[in-house]
């Protein structure tokens, strides 16, 4: 990783913002902004007369400079997932630019712009697999409506028919050998704002769907050159390493750090409302002090229960009435009391910590002309943007967001209080905003500072007639709300928290009689979405129970779903595509077991196969052969690769990952103890994507759910009996 000390990031106080630097810069040689302001198109050349200001960033989508580098300014964040790869495949389908010529920064600042349309625009929020689905048109449309004002200035220029010029690589050309660069021209796109821009037809595209096209953010990462927030530099920034309560809920008595501040490099010691922060001239200095550091703790209010009490109060509660109703279908207790037989499971999910690989951290720095910037991996700027100005005191536009590319974050940088952001700007507003400050977690910070996803217990229940058919199904899920407490609380419905029931509310099984039930528990442990969030519990219970249903009725695992999914065509198309590739039906290697799974989650339809064998009691992974169906495949070798890497994810939970608390202490601290999946557990992996005109949905989390079912279902082949508790490691 790289030390990053660039110009885009001065300010008013210093220098030109990125966003004024980029205006201005586009005013002298006569640049082109396109953006949309709401709903209507807007559009304007650069103006080096007035620059605008940087509190607050021009409405934009894409900026084309007089070097003809053309800048797509993003309203979606990537932490690795592709967004921005994504983001440019379409601006660059409609634009006609070559890939040399094109960068992406994430934007912030402007909900109307950059408002996730997946979320009603509401809010600015990168989360849910919505990338794609949300920026489908509207960067499409800004493409094309730059090129539309490229050409219309280029046969103004050239007194030629603007149907005679031909747009691609980046150059606009002309029969007659006329001849220039989208930089060149964009001086000149000075003519009104086209109403209405005809967008490419699917059989012209070039761009969107390519099976040749690789991500142009590779080579970067590769060599170094890709920057993240823990690579930022400034001219004195300070390191800041916290120390958390070792109990969710407890807070700061008193603190002793006369030994600390004492220590070379140390700058100050201060309490904030997340801890204790050590202040240094760098991270080693910051470290060392900490470790000097005695705190008095107030656990009055702290979370002290263990999480297997906690599961075991879960599961007995499972047992019982739901409290809650989330989904109701004919008469489920009346048509198990009548069925001929009843199978019923209990599962428990243990707390699984996200564990990216970049820890978190965020800088926050109070420049001289009153606005302050904040760099971090802003997964929610919106909301971010309002705690910094109410910690920091001041106007909310004049908060300034720095977008970085993050290490990975799984759900993890989307936080409703605004976690590591919360405590960059109370620490540099805690030493009286004197010096940038970079608060930076270790390891150990990041894996015992909550926001898990949840531990759960659930139910099931399947009533069957004389002929091994389905008619009743009872699911009660017991465990902690995501959403309660938090800005997001408004999407709880009848004090349902959908993130609990997903993918089990929704269950796509032609059932009569259904019945699934909430019981949420109030605990002190912070809980967050994890990928692919509800439906990483629900449908590990729900397929590995549909297993359980086909042996007890001596039906095949395949053939008993299909018969269920008749009417979920997509569904049934995954599952079949899936089944096929793999050779399911057919012999396999001895001492080894198919074992599937299917699941929609995020309108995305995801089966797979794993191929198993057992080692030593744990299951070995040789091969997983999967389906997709994401609608309109935009680019598919970013699909495969999220498909790859929500496989690994997922596979790593259900073998080994478990983070546990003892009397309400965490138990693992660091990659020894809490166990993604090691290089050489991962398997082969095949990935077949479904052709399709439907829009595109999400990719990024839907390929985590089947994983574990799938390979749950080939251990029951082997074994005979059915692991309902990941992890196998256990």
């Amino acid at each position: 990783m790289m030390n990053l000390v660039k110009s885009e990031f001065k300010t008013a106080g210093e220098g030109t913002s990125r966003r004024g630097f980029l205006i201005g810069a586009a005013a002298t040689a006569g640049g082109l902004v396109i953006g949309y302001g709401g709903t209507a198109l807007a559009a304007a050349p650069a103006s080096a007369e007035k620059p605008a200001a940087p509190i607050s960033p021009f409405a934009a989508y894409l900026e084309i400079g007089a070097d003809n580098q053309v800048t797509v300014l993003s309203s979606q964040f990537d932490m690795g997932q592709g967004s921005y790869h994504g983001v440019a495949t379409l601006v660059v389908e409609e634009l006609g630019a070559s890939w040399d010529q094109v960068s992406v920064e994430g934007a912030s600042g402007n909900t109307a712009l950059y408002g996730n349309i997946m979320w009603g625009g509401v809010a600015q929020g990168t989360g849910g697999s919505t990338t794609i689905a949300t920026s489908f048109e509207r960067y499409r449309k800004a493409g094309a409506t730059a090129r539309a004002m490229l050409v219309a200035a280029a046969a103004e220029t050239w007194q030629v028919p603007a149907g005679e010029i031909a747009v691609d690589g980046g150059m606009l050309t002309h029969a007659s050998g006329k001849k220039a660069t989208f930089g060149a021209m964009a001086a000149a796109a000075k003519q009104s704002i086209p109403e209405n821009v005809t967008l490419k037809s699917p059989d012209r595209w070039t761009e969107i769907g390519s099976e040749s096209r690789r991500r142009f953010d590779t080579a970067p990462k590769t060599d170094g050159t890709h920057d993240f927030t823990i690579d930022i530099k400034l001219p004195g920034l300070l390191t800041a390493v916290m120390i958390h309560p070792p109990r969710f809920g407890a807070t700061v008595q008193s603190f002793e750090a006369t030994e600390a501040k004492a220590m070379p490099g140390v700058v100050d010691v201060v309490a904030v409302p997340r801890g204790v922060a050590v202040v240094a001239e760098h991270m080693w200095a910051a470290l060392k002090a900490r470790d000097a550091v005695r705190v008095t703790w107030d656990e009055s209010k702290a979370e002290k229960r263990g999480s297997a009490g906690l599961l075991d109060e879960f599961e007995r509660l499972s047992r019982e009435n739901p409290a809650l109703t989330a989904a109701s279908k004919g008469d489920a207790a009346a048509a198990m009391a009548k069925a001929d037989r009843v199978l019923e499971a209990t599962y428990r999910f243990p707390y699984l910590a996200h564990a990216a690989m970049e820890p978190l951290n965020a800088v926050a720095r109070m420049n001289a002309d009153g606005t302050l910037e904040v760099w971090g991996g802003h997964q929610i700027p919106d909301l971010y943007q309002h705690i910094a100005s109410a910690i920091a005191g001041i106007e909310k536009d004049k908060v300034l967001l720095r977008v970085m590319k993050t290490g990975g974050g799984f759900g993890r940088r989307a936080v409703a209080d605004g976690d590591v952001v919360a405590e960059a700007v109370s620490v540099a507003k805690a030493i009286g905003f004197k010096a940038p400050v970079k608060v930076q977690w270790t390891r150990e910070n990041d894996m015992h500072g909550g926001r898990y996803r949840p531990a759960y217990a659930h139910r099931l229940k399947a009533g069957l007639d004389k002929d091994g058919g389905i008619v009743a199904w009872e699911h009660h899920i017991v465990g902690q709300s995501i959403m309660a407490g938090t800005p997001f609380q408004g999407m709880i419905r009848d004090g349902v928290d959908p993130t609990s029931v997903e993918g089990a509310a929704n269950l796509p099984y032609a059932v009569p009689n259904l019945s699934v039930g909430l019981t949420t528990m109030d605990v002190g442990v912070p809980v967050l979405w994890w990928r692919s969030v509800g439906s990483t519990h629900t449908a590990h219970s729900t397929e590995t129970f549909m297993d359980e249903i086909a042996a007890a009725t001596g039906r095949d695992p395949l053939a008993l779903r299909l018969d269920l999914l008749k009417d979920h065509p997509r569904h049934a198309g995954v599952l079949k595509l899936a089944a096929e590739k793999a050779g399911w039906g057919k012999p396999v290697a001895a001492g080894r077991a198919l074992g599937l799974a299917v699941h929609e989650s995020f309108a995305s339809y995801v089966a797979q196969v794993a191929e198993v064998s057992m080692v030593d009691g744990m299951p070995r992974v040789h091969r997983v052969v999967c389906a997709v169906d994401c609608g309109t495949p935009v680019n598919p070798d970013v699909i495969r690769a999220q498909v790859e890497g929500s496989i690994g994810f997922g596979l790593g939970a259900v073998l080994a990952e478990n983070l546990t608390l003892t009397d309400g202490i965490v138990d693992q601290g660091n990659y020894d103890t809490y166990t993604p999946l090691r290089i050489d557990a991962m398997p082969a992996v095949e990935v077949h994507i479904v052709p399709s005109t439907e829009s595109p949905t999400g990719i990024g989390e839907p390929g985590v759910p089947p994983i574990g079912p799938a390979v749950a279902n080939a251990v029951y082949k082997l074994t005979g009996t059915m692991r309902r508790s990941p992890p196998f490691a256990s």
